[in-house]
């Protein structure tokens, strides 16, 4: 009975609409989880003859995109699959680095003694040596230091979406601390108290199915061999190892969070904020109890929430393992069977991929103007195992045109059915129980298992003759995340909160504006969940988590007991709800008894609470006052319904304002072949093991350590890391691992990390610690910086042009960090460091420092200072750890008493010579000449030192450029000499290359080239590509011509083709030029 919606109400997760943008979500994930709540809703549309309805238009476009996403997951899941050979990049080559330590005895707290000279080369290890602890106790990361003269600024706020105590941190962790910190640390440099609030939570679920593995695994026990309360001592423990274990590794992320406001959401003032508001919202009549369809795991024997819902789609007959059952059970089914008209010899055929929930049909249903049925309408059908008459009702909803028209309903065990039955008014019968198995009022089928008892019924109705068929029929499986049980929808019992005006309060405050979410796009998913939204269940059957505070009551008297029959009273304590039913009902506390209701609430419930809670709600502490509302909130797009839409709403209704008024949403991490993250594929990456590095041994050991995996699993995952790490994972430090994570962009789309990206800007911390340590051999030991305004005066072009370059990127990292751009804001800081100071200045100042031109000297050298004071400064809320260490070795100018890097004023457009323009298009020219002569110099060999160089241009511009700047090009490109002419030189003797439309360089050869040997090789070249075009070319005409051939590799080998000519022909034109000049 279980379908796909295809409609106004498309498909629910707690009955809300899922956007038609899937890279809205995480990507398949959440599409999965949707398809998993509605049911095992076919490919087709429909498990059960028809869906619940409305053919039309948007409909039609409706599933023709959740077909689309469908096949995109389709796709995914291939990626996935261990069957699927991928490709491993071949990583560049990298030696492993000599690990430099920091062995001078500290004592944690302590400064780090900086008066030592700097290793030859950046080691992490040594860099993030002791830092953190000093952090720590100088107090940088609390909101008071900056207390003094900042009463009047407005304090920036956020929290840290507090991991589960589930295990340790992984890299979707890490991106966050990285968005998070760098925002924190750019807003404390500029001079704004800052308070980031650390905290983990409890994961009830999650952590309480974590610790029974655990259990079972090393102990063999079950949490009822232990007992309620010996269970929940067992899970603390668990807490205490792994939430230190978290807090250690954010420590080493350098997440700067002020430590003293850490929360867990069991601590008992977190707690009591918990119960308060249950309380509020109890009394209020806000929650009610109430019997509504839930999403049920039998083997947890809880409700679960959505986000615990995921789904495995399956093309057809598969079986596949349910906890519970010796065997696989098979799935993918579409049974067709016939219901007889009661009192006639005709008979009725439904489909349904559930065939045991046939057992708990209540009707069936048609369309109203559907003529093959119209003489049946009001007619019953015959339950063929349970003696009750299925009435044939009427409803627009159902689609004629599906299947065969009519649609079976069972309220009990289907969403959409459930709806059904309200609107008609319509029985819900019960036929599997919280364990599973088929309930008593099932008859001959009562005790068995439910998958077994689907065998049972389609035998039985062969026996009854009112079997037709099974088929293959594609669908979606709804597991349990946790367990990997089947989901059953049930009819239970439980605790809601009415969330209608809530929702609109909250679609509403992002409508006028005054709720921020970026990226927009988010929007469409904020609306579509909160406009559809249904009341929240909040109870869960478990035994770790906050135990629901509220008491059944009863009155020891005979005349009370109907009147106390449904009481329920919510409390802190059994004598305060005592107190509350005795006063409600006049009559004595010793004539009332309270029963504290033995389930736990939704771990999202207490979650909810964190903006407020974490500051000392329901209290009205100085913290509440100072820092609530909070600023903003950067979290996963994943969880914006489940977690973020839910501390809006109850911000709302508790504190009467919104939480926080921002809320920047990153996307997932996937690996580098765009797969999801799994154990269980080997590609579960620790940011520890990205810090320090892995051996491919210690790599197999962290995996089969801890929860086991079974052998299959286990083998898929030893293969996998073996493919993606075969060398293990190089030692690439925090620094880089933080920046490299923001240089993606991490909104809308997934992002695929590859460790080499990583790798990469570890050696861009060795660019910046050798320009570093060059500036500071060059400012020796007496150097006193003044600042900029006094020197301005002296400042060489080339001086006056790099502080115009740090200029333009110091304005664009404050407009991006302001915008939440952060791929922007490190692509600028990277390319002043590398393009501008290192590539440019640093080269073309040597020649300056060894001159004994003083005046200019001192102007390089406040140049040089000034440049990499501010771009330690630029780059600090990226790379905390290595700007520190280089920070505290630069001398300061008088009056500058500033401590450490994290609070020092981070750098704005005005500290700076006003931008030049003209100056920058200059040196532009100059460094077009530059790359054009070395690219002349790398194709015909030449040794630069003894070649002279001329750059011909007629434009009169160009050439008083070039001209200002001819010594800074012959530093750049270390010829003998450079010359700016009009005329060029003969062609006898010189080679050339075009440096733009204005202008083109020659280079003379005479005593800087051997032409034999550069001809030699030329050639030898040349033999080589014409064998590999003529190769390719064989086995591509085949492709090209081939209809069975994608069109993307056709694509490919075209441009291979092209490629090989092009380099092939510029081969034959660098060979004739160099015969021409000799």
């Amino acid at each position: 009975m279980f379908r796909s919606c295809t409609v106004a109400k498309l498909i629910f997760i707690n009955y809300r609409f899922v956007p038609k943008k899937s890279v809205l979500f995480e990507r398949h994930e959440l599409i999965r989880r949707a398809v998993a709540v509605v049911g095992y809703a076919s490919k087709a549309g429909s498990g059960s003859s028809v869906q619940h309805v409305q053919k039309d238009k948007k409909s039609e476009r409706m599933q023709g995109k959740l077909e689309k996403m469908r096949r995109r997951q389709q796709r995914q899941d291939q990626i996935e699959s261990s069957n699927v050979k991928i490709k491993t990049k071949q990583s560049k080559s990298w030696q492993p680095k000599e690990v430099v330590t920091y062995d001078i005895p500290t004592m944690p707290g302590e400064k780090k003694d900086t008066s030592v000279p700097l290793p030859d080369s950046y080691s992490p290890t040594y860099v993030e040596s002791s830092w953190y602890e000093w952090w720590e106790k100088m107090g940088f990361f609390k909101p008071e230091y900056r207390a003094s003269g900042s009463a009047d600024i407005k304090p920036y706020v956020t929290c840290l979406p507090p991991p589960n105590v589930t295990g340790t941190l992984h890299l979707g962790h890490t991106l966050m601390v990285a968005i998070e910190d760098s925002l924190v640390r750019w807003h404390r440099m500029r001079g704004r108290p800052t308070l980031w609030i650390p905290g983990s939570d409890h994961a009830g679920i999650a952590t309480q199915i974590m610790v029974e593995k655990s259990l079972w695994q090393y102990h063999q026990k079950t949490r009822h061999d232990l007992g309620r309360e010996k269970f929940t001592e067992e899970v603390w423990k668990w807490k205490k190892e792994k939430g230190d274990e978290i807090y250690r590794q954010l420590k080493k992320l350098g997440a700067s969070l002020d430590w003293d406001r850490s929360k867990f959401t069991m601590d008992e003032d977190y707690a009591r904020a918990v119960r308060e508001a249950f309380i509020r919202l109890h009394d209020r009549g806000t929650i009610y109890r109430s019997t509504q369809l839930v999403n049920w795991s039998c083997s947890l024997k809880s409700v679960i929430s959505d986000i615990e819902v995921e789904t495995k789609s399956i093309d057809g007959r598969k079986a596949l393992p349910v906890p519970g059952y010796a065997d696989p059970v098979e799935f993918g089914t579409l049974t067709l069977f016939s219901y007889p008209v009661h009192n006639s010899d005709e008979k009725i055929t439904v489909a349904t991929t559930r065939l045991e929930t046939m057992l708990g049909d209540t009707a069936l249903a048609v369309h109203p103007d559907d003529t093959r049925y119209l003489h049946l309408i009001g007619q019953t059908v015959d339950h063929p195992f349970m003696k009750r008459s299925l009435p044939i009702v009427a409803d627009p909803s159902v689609v004629r045109e599906f299947g065969t028209g009519v649609v079976k309903i069972t309220p009990a065990h289907d969403f959409r059915d459930y709806d059904f039955g309200q609107r008609h008014n319509l029985p819900s019968v019960t036929v599997i129980d919280d364990t599973g198995r088929m309930t008593d009022d099932c008859k001959k089928f009562k005790g068995m298992k439910r998958f077994e008892a689907r065998k049972a019924v389609a035998d039985a109705l062969k026996e009854k003759k009112l079997y037709v068929e099974t088929r293959d029929h594609p669908m979606d499986v709804p597991l349990c995340r946790r367990s990997k049980d089947i989901v059953e929808p049930m009819l239970k019992t439980q605790w809601f909160v009415d969330t209608s005006k809530m929702a609109q309060d909250a679609v509403a405050s992002v409508e006028t504006g005054e709720l921020k979410i970026v990226p927009e796009a988010h929007k469409k998913v904020w609306y579509s969940w909160l406009k559809n939204l249904r009341d929240w269940c909040i109870s869960r059957q478990l035994w770790w988590g906050h135990r629901i505070p509220v008491y059944h009551m009863t009155i020891k008297e005979e005349n009370h007991s109907q009147q106390m029959e449904n009481c329920w009273v919510g409390a802190h304590t059994e004598e305060e709800a005592i107190a509350k039913a005795a006063l409600k009902f006049q009559v004595p506390v010793e004539k009332i008894e309270a029963m504290q209701d033995p389930d736990v609430l939704d771990t999202w419930f207490s979650s909810a609470l964190f903006p407020f809670a974490v500051l000392g709600w329901p209290d009205e502490t100085a913290d509440l006052q100072r820092y609530f509302p909070t600023t903003m909130l950067e979290t996963g797009h994943d969880i914006l319904f489940f977690w973020v839409a839910r501390m809006v709403m109850m911000s709302g209704e508790l504190m009467g304002k919104l939480p926080f008024t921002e809320v920047y949403l990153h996307s997932m991490i996937r690996d580098a072949h765009g797969r999801k993250m799994s154990k269980s594929l080997g590609n579960v990456i620790d940011p520890l093991d990205v810090i320090h590095g892995s051996s491919l041994e210690d790599l197999h050991k962290k995996l089969m350590s801890g929860v086991k995996l079974d052998e299959p699993e286990l083998s898929i995952a030893l293969k996998g890391q073996r493919s993606d790490f075969p060398n293990g994972i190089p030692e690439c430090g925090t620094d880089a691992l933080r920046f490299a994570l923001c240089t993606y962009k991490a909104q809308v789309e997934d992002l695929n990390l590859n460790i080499d990206t990583v790798l990469e800007y570890r050696r861009f911390c060795n660019k910046i610690w050798n320009a570093t340590r060059f500036t500071l051999s060059r400012l020796g030991q007496d150097f006193t910086p003044l600042p900029l305004p006094e020197i301005a005066s002296e400042l060489r072009p080339m001086d006056c042009w790099v502080l115009s370059k740090l200029s333009v990127a110091t304005d664009v990292c404050n407009k991006a960090l302001e915008g939440y751009e952060f791929p922007t804001a490190t692509s600028a800081v990277h390319q002043f460091w590398i393009q501008a100071f290192c590539d440019v200045y640093l080269e073309s100042v040597k020649g300056v420092l060894a001159s004994a031109d003083q005046p200019s000297v001192l102007a390089a050298q406040h140049t040089l200072y000034h440049c990499v004071h501010a771009g330690l400064r630029l780059l600090s809320p990226f790379m905390p750890y290595l700007t520190e260490e280089l920070y505290q070795r630069l001398p300061k100018v008088k009056g500058d008493n500033c401590p450490s890097v994290c609070v020092a004023e981070y750098p704005a457009s005005d500290h700076f010579p006003a931008r030049d323009v003209e100056l920058e298009t200059d040196v532009e020219l100059v460094t077009e000449a530059v790359h054009t002569m070395r690219s002349l110099q790398k194709e015909f060999g030449i040794k630069m030192a003894k070649a002279s160089a001329q750059i011909v241009s007629n434009d009169i511009a160009t050439q008083n450029a070039l001209e200002r700047f001819s010594d800074t090009i012959t530093s750049l490109s270390r010829c003998s000499d450079v010359a700016v002419t009009t005329v060029p030189p003969p062609p006898s003797g010189w080679v050339y290359g075009l440096m733009n439309d204005r202008g083109t360089v020659y280079i003379s050869i005479k005593d800087s080239v051997d032409v034999q040997e550069v001809m030699h090789k030329l050639r030898a070249r040349s033999k080589k590509l014409h064998t590999q075009l003529e190769n390719h070319q064989n086995s591509a005409d085949g492709d090209i011509c081939s209809e069975k051939v994608p069109l993307k590799v056709q694509e490919a080998n075209r441009q291979k083709t092209h490629r090989l000519q092009s380099e092939l022909q510029k081969l034959e034109d660098t060979m004739k030029q160099l015969a021409d000049a000799s």
